[in-house]
This record gives C-alpha cells, sequence and structure tokens, in this order.
C-alpha cells in the first residue's frame, strides 16, 4: 500500500487541497461562510440544477435506450456479435472532445442535419443529452448485460410453467435479479454525466455550464479562486455519495446470486418479435454510434477542393503568423499523445498493480479506505488536478511544471482506478493454496508472484494496460491545465482547433479527432479480442 498512497498523496492529494485551500485562504484567515455566499448566488444555483437534472435526464434516456440492447446482447446469439460489441464500446474510451466534435458534425452549424433539413441542434440542451446517451451507451449494455448473459433461464421457464405470463416472470424472477445491475449502471451514468466537461464544453456553447465546465470556466478564465473552491468541494461531495452508494450497489450484485456460463443463455432470435428487436438494436447502434463516427470521418475528407486529405497534410504545417494555432504542426500530437500515454499506462499498471494486490491481501476498515482512496480521482475536477499541479509542483525538489512528467502523472491518476477494477476480481479468484504451496517448495514471495500469480493475471493485466492507455489518450480535462504550448496532446490539439474560427481550423480538427478515433478503437478492437481469447489462462 505504501506505493500507491504516495502516490496519490503527493500527485492528488496535495495539488487538491492546495488549490481548495487558497479558495478559503485570505490575509486575515480562513473564510469558509464563502461557501453559504457562492452557493446563494443565482448564476451557481443555475449551474447546480442544469449539472443534476441534466444528469438524471441522460441516466434516464440511456436506460431507455441501452436496455434493449443489453437484453439482444445477453440473450441472443448472432454474426458479428463480437464485433458489435467492441463498436458499441468504442464511444466509453473515445475522449469527450472527440465525442463533441462527432456530434458538432452531425447537429452543428453545416452538420449533416443543418445540411439536409436547416436544423441546428448544437448549443441546445437535446445535442448534449444525445451524447451523452452515445458515451455511456456501452456501461448500461456492458454492465447489464454482463450479469443477463449469465442468469439461469430456467428460473423463469420455470414460472412460466406455473402459470405466468411472459411479462409477470419477467418481473417477479428475472427483473429483481437485475435491479442491482442496472442500479450500479444508472449510477455510473450519472457519475459521468455530472462530471461532464468536454462534451458540454464544445456542444452546450456558453448558455450551458456543469459543475465540472463552471470549475474551469472560473479557474481559467476568470481567476475567481474562492467561487471555483467552492464548487469543487459541493461537486466532491456529490460524487463521493454516488460511489458510496455505488459500492453498496455492487456488493449486493456480488453475493445475491448464482450464476451459470453465458455460453448456456445465447440463442439464435426466434420468431419475429426477436428478429424487430435485434433489427431495432442494430439500427440503434447505427444511427447513434456509427453515423456520428461516420460524418466525423467524412468531414475531415471534404477538403475546399473536393474529398481527399487536404486536412490531414495540412496537419504538419504549424502555419505561421498571428493566424497560426501551434507553435508546432499539429500532427506531432499525435507522437506526444502516444509517448504521455505509454509513460501514464506504465506508471497506473504499477501503482494500480500494487494496490489492487494490497486489497486481496485482507479486508478491513483500512483496507475499504484505502479502495475508496483509488476512487477519488473520478469525484474531483480534473480541471482543479491539473490547476494544482501549476500552483504545487513549481519548487525544488518537486519543480515539474516545465517537466514532460506532468501530463503522464495526471493522466496516469485517471487510469489507476480502472487498472484496479480490471485486476482486482482475477488476483481475488487466484488460489491462496498456490502461493502457500510454492512457500513451502522454497519459492520466495517475488518468485511465487513470478510463478503463480502472474501467468493467471497475465491477460488481466494486458487488458488493464489497454483500458489505463485509452483513458490516458484521451484526458482533457487537466492536462488541458499542464500541456506546454510546444508539445500539445490530441485533446488539447482538437480543443484548439475548434476554438478558432475557419474551414481549416475546423477541417484539421475533424482530422485529428479522426485519427485519435482510431487509436482508440484499434486499442479497444486489441481488448475485445484478449477479452474473449479462450486460452483458458484464467
Amino acid at each position: 500500500m505504501a506505493v500507491p498512497v504516495a502516490f496519490f498523496a503527493l500527485f492528488f492529494a496535495y495539488p487538491v487541497t492546495a488549490i481548495v485551500g487558497r479558495g478559503f485562504r485570505t490575509d486575515d484567515g480562513w473564510r469558509f461562510g464563502r461557501i453559504g455566499e457562492v452557493l446563494g448566488r443565482p448564476d451557481i444555483l443555475d449551474v447546480l440544477w442544469f449539472t443534476t437534472w441534466q444528469a438524471l435526464a441522460s441516466t434516464a434516456l440511456t436506460l431507455l435506450i441501452a436496455l434493449p440492447g443489453a437484453y439482444v446482447f445477453a440473450r441472443f446469439a448472432f454474426p458479428g456479435k463480437q464485433v458489435l460489441r467492441a463498436v458499441v464500446t468504442v464511444p466509453f474510451v473515445l475522449p469527450t472532445v472527440v465525442v463533441g466534435t462527432a456530434f458538432l458534425a452531425v447537429l452543428g452549424r453545416g452538420g449533416l442535419l443543418d445540411e439536409l433539413w436547416g436544423v441546428r441542434l448544437d448549443t441546445t440542451v437535446w445535442a448534449i443529452l444525445l451524447a451523452h446517451v452515445f458515451f455511456n451507451y456501452a456501461v448500461v449494455v456492458r454492465t447489464v448485460g454482463g450479469l443477463w448473459s449469465q442468469l439461469d433461464p430456467r428460473q423463469e421457464e420455470a414460472a412460466r410453467v406455473l402459470g405466468a405470463g411472459r411479462f409477470a416472470a419477467f418481473r417477479r424472477v428475472t427483473l429483481p435479479a437485475l435491479v442491482p445491475a442496472v442500479a450500479a449502471a444508472a449510477l455510473m451514468v450519472f457519475l459521468f454525466t455530472f462530471t461532464s466537461f468536454g462534451v458540454v464544453q464544445i456542444l452546450g456553447g456558453p448558455a450551458y455550464s456543469t459543475l465540472e465546465v463552471a470549475v474551469y470556466r472560473q479557474t481559467a478564465q476568470l481567476l475567481d479562486l474562492p467561487t471555483a473552491a467552492v464548487l469543487t468541494l459541493v461537486q466532491f461531495t456529490a460524487v463521493g455519495a454516488i460511489l458510496a452508494v455505488h459500492a453498496v450497489t455492487v456488493r449486493r450484485r456480488e453475493r445475491a446470486l448464482k450464476l451459470v456460463d453465458p455460453a448456456q443463455t445465447s440463442r439464435r432470435p426466434r420468431g419475429a418479435g426477436q428478429w424487430a428487436l435485434l433489427g431495432g438494436v442494430l439500427l440503434t447502434a447505427l444511427l447513434l454510434i456509427l453515423l456520428p463516427l461516420g460524418v466525423l470521418v467524412e468531414r475531415s475528407l471534404d477538403g475546399p477542393g473536393g474529398y481527399g486529405f487536404g486536412y490531414y497534410r495540412a496537419l504538419q504545417s504549424a502555419g505561421s503568423g498571428a493566424t497560426s494555432t501551434f507553435l508546432v504542426p499539429p500532427l506531432e500530437a499525435v507522437g506526444n499523445s502516444l509517448r504521455y500515454a505509454l509513460v501514464a499506462t506504465l506508471i497506473a499498471l504499477v501503482v494500480g498493480g500494487l494496490a489492487a494486490a494490497a486489497l486481496t491481501r485482507r479486508a478491513g476498515r483500512l483496507v475499504r479506505g484505502f479502495d475508496a482512496l483509488l476512487m477519488l480521482p473520478l469525484g474531483v475536477s480534473a480541471v482543479t488536478v491539473g490547476f494544482g499541479f501549476l500552483i504545487t509542483l513549481d519548487k525544488p525538489p518537486l519543480d515539474l511544471r516545465t517537466s514532460w512528467i506532468l501530463v503522464p502523472l495526471a493522466q496516469a491518476l485517471v487510469g489507476v482506478p480502472f487498472v484496479v477494477r480490471t485486476m482486482l476480481p482475477v488476483l481475488r479468484a487466484v488460489d491462496e493454496r498456490l502461493r502457500e504451496a510454492a512457500a513451502v517448495l522454497g519459492a520466495s514471495p517475488l518468485r511465487a508472484w513470478r510463478e503463480v500469480d502472474l501467468p493467471l493475471v497475465r491477460r488481466a493485466v494486458l487488458v488493464a494496460a489497454g483500458f489505463a492507455f485509452a483513458v490516458s489518450l484521451g484526458e482533457f480535462g487537466a492536462t488541458v491545465f499542464i500541456a506546454r504550448p510546444d508539445t500539445p496532446t490530441l485533446p488539447v490539439a482538437v480543443a484548439r482547433l475548434l476554438g478558432r474560427s475557419g474551414e481549416l481550423n475546423y477541417g484539421q480538427a475533424m482530422a485529428l479527432s479522426t485519427i485519435l478515433m482510431l487509436v482508440c478503437a484499434v486499442s479497444l478492437l486489441l481488448l475485445e479480442r484478449i477479452r474473449t481469447d479462450r486460452s483458458g489462462e484464467f
């Protein structure tokens, strides 16, 4: 536990505490009365209200659209199922900047709807809600569908034999078993939409602001640290409550059900109704997921002189004069992001792997508190973390403001929770008697880990590395503060291009977003291949 605790204390707790402390500290002492002052402002109340209701609306809409997909993936066997599963999961690992850009290409000025029917939905709440459904569709499909596929269908069939109708059998047998999974998925979707930043920043315009966007504006544009500190505390408290409820839900789900092999529950659709349901899910995936991504690619190729790679070639030049958006060619952001993400993945694997190993040893109040600590980066504004890096890591021996390592450190904070959640179930499944047998035969703890644990968890490590790489590649909230002008990351480069007018900047943003999307998609397809590998390693 020593290395993970030290890492989080130095690169998470210290910057966040410092930036919040500056917001409350004055020459006359501490002023905690600012909490009431800030929360009483009408503009802040509007932000709180919009953050809450759009998260609730996004969660409800996501469940409505994604639950049929969860059923299809759980119960139906059809050609291309694994490929489709990977496709619907692509949006979850995409950076929010890419998601916002893709929907801008469909709903914004000059977008697909604008060209076909003269309708624009950017700067409206509908654009935000649809983008959130796009982003979180896979959360419901994976969480609920994964459990649904392991529920024994014979229980529902027995209820039908005893006289229950199809709906009654589902309501009284299957639904109670699914409620914990649905609640867990809903809480995660609510968490992601409650802390939404890139999607709201790009699609919402100045009229809409979540807490995360408000923290960014108060910090970066208005330099109002007291207000930003209060908003950070509010978001931290709200997300902490969400994570606590989520932990209880997950524990209930793990101990309440007896599961079967998913291969026993999957079969080809039967009857017109089931084929229609499958067709509806495929159509939803086409319109909700493939259409925005396809339009994004099309816009990146549609140059002033017709279709071609003009915008991609323009990425090789930095431009000149006052109209230049970058000090270096934007294409260099690809190499920067890959290098940063690889280093961040290595850090996340070391810290997250040690943390997961510590959590498998014994239970207790201390370990549960340590487990909660690992999830905190998902509940604190990434903007606060990034700005905190700038004002705390500026003195020897940790004067890192000009160091390239600052970006991977911020990205690793987001990657560690994914590593822990991926590796922990597998490590807990390793029979302790295997380690004890190795020790009896004279193996040291290090050799026992290398000979016993590593072969069993190797695939889990690869999956964890893939997730850490994908989320590191797309991290935006903290990186937008600390990325140097001459070494931008892909999300930061896309945001800069979208922030400037001109057809060339817009086209280059689409091209960079397409490159980032392809890198994330390839990473996910490799993950899916590893996940479904039936080599029997564990």
